[in-house]
């Protein structure tokens, strides 16, 4: 596995500024995923609450 590592070749951004703006994309998307993942969860969570209403016979539907 060694031999396998030492032939992997990895190409590394010539100018830091340019990794810095990697950098930046990268945690532009990771915050921006975090907020989708927030509102989905927020999301389920109200149609589990209003999925329980409508069982308990609290909200009808007409």
């Amino acid at each position: 596995m060694n031999d396998v590592m030492k032939r992997i070749k990895i190409q590394i951004p010539p100018s830091a500024t340019e990794q810095t703006a990697i950098a930046a994309v990268l945690s532009d998307m990771d915050a921006e995923l975090s907020l989708l993942t927030a509102r989905r969860d927020k999301t389920r969570d109200l149609k589990q609450a209003m999925m329980q209403e409508r069982l308990t016979g609290k909200t009808r539907l007409v």
